[in-house]
Formats: C-alpha cells, sequence, structure tokens
C-alpha cells in the first residue's frame, strides 16, 4: 500500500473514532506511518484528504451502513441504518459537518452534489434490489430521493435523541400511515 491508500485509510479510521473537526494532521500522519507533508503532496490540505475518505466510505457503505443484503427488504434497512447511526455516531456527525462546510466551499459542494446523485440511486438499489445500471432515472429521482431524505432525518433524530427516536418497525408504520394521505395524483 503505498502512502497515498495509507493516508485514505488513517482518514477513514479517524473519520470513525474521533470525527472531522477533531481529527488533526498529525493523527492522520501518524495514523498512515507518514511525514505530515505527504497530506499536502498528495491531496492538497487535510480537508481534502478527510472529505475524500468520507465520500468513499458513504460510497462504498461497508462500515458506514452495515453489510448490505442482496433483498429488498425494507424493514432490515431500516434497522441496519439505525444501527449504524448508533454505533458510528462520530462518522454520521462527520457527514453532518461536512454538509455544513459545503455551503461556504463552492468545490466541496460540488462533491456533494455529486455524492447527493450516487446517494440516490444507491438508496434505489438498497430498497428495490435492483442493479444501479439498471434503475430508470425516475426511479432514481422518486424513491431513491424520498429513501435519503428519510434517512437524512433519521439520522439527525438518532444522533440528537436516540432515546426517543424511532425503531425500524415506526418507520415502516409511518410509512403505511403516510401512504393514506397520500393524494391520487399530485
Amino acid at each position: 500500500m503505498g502512502n497515498r491508500e495509507k493516508l485514505l485509510e488513517a482518514a477513514r479510521q479517524c473519520l470513525f473514532a474521533k470525527g472531522y473537526e477533531r481529527t488533526t494532521v498529525r493523527d492522520l500522519a501518524s495514523a498512515a506511518g507518514v511525514s505530515m507533508a505527504a497530506i499536502g503532496y498528495h491531496f492538497g490540505s487535510k480537508e481534502a484528504l478527510l472529505n475524500q475518505a468520507l465520500f468513499e466510505a458513504l460510497d462504498s457503505g461497508g462500515e458506514a451502513f452495515g453489510p448490505s443484503t442482496d433483498d429488498a427488504d425494507l424493514g432490515a434497512l431500516w434497522g441496519r441504518l439505525i444501527e449504524a447511526f448508533s454505533a458510528n455516531k462520530t462518522f454520521w456527525m462527520a457527514n453532518l459537518e461536512t454538509v455544513l462546510r459545503a455551503q461556504r466551499d463552492p468545490e466541496l459542494r460540488e462533491q456533494m452534489t455529486a455524492g447527493l446523485g450516487q446517494g440516490r440511486s444507491g438508496m434505489a438499489r438498497e430498497v428495490t434490489g435492483t442493479a444501479e445500471a439498471d434503475l430508470p432515472e425516475a426511479t432514481i429521482r422518486t424513491l431513491g430521493s424520498v429513501q435519503l431524505a428519510l434517512v437524512s432525518g433519521l439520522m439527525m433524530q438518532h444522533l440528537t435523541d436516540p432515546e426517543s427516536a424511532p425503531t425500524a418497525e415506526e418507520v415502516i408504520e409511518g410509512l403505511r400511515a403516510l401512504t393514506a394521505y397520500l393524494p391520487e395524483k399530485a
């Protein structure tokens, strides 16, 4: 593994252990076993390294979302997500911090915009069990967008008030109840 890859792995570990704001250049260099100058050489800045590690962790799911399943079981998906919010609280707080920083950083906002597109597609895949390449754009824009919005809201509830945040079963029941109020045509 080269220094670039070591730094990305160290950044991922630091995001899960310390979060975005508490991770220092020294933390990253020490965890990767490289000089602090290597961060600037390979990524330009600590922020660029942490951003890339965050986006890669979100894109791959993995430790961030918990193990994926091949079937489209919405209850199991919500259960995995809720468990991930609790198990990886520091990582999810880093995700929220990045959303806020992106409002002041046009380059980061551009990266976040691309990430949202991938998130919509990934959420539509998780719900339907259909490969992302086979998903119609309309499914990604509707189902994927709504699922991503629900994930974001549930994440904030679990980070802020985990004792009264809804369980996976309550989310499913709430979605069922919500459908009773949907108009026939929008």
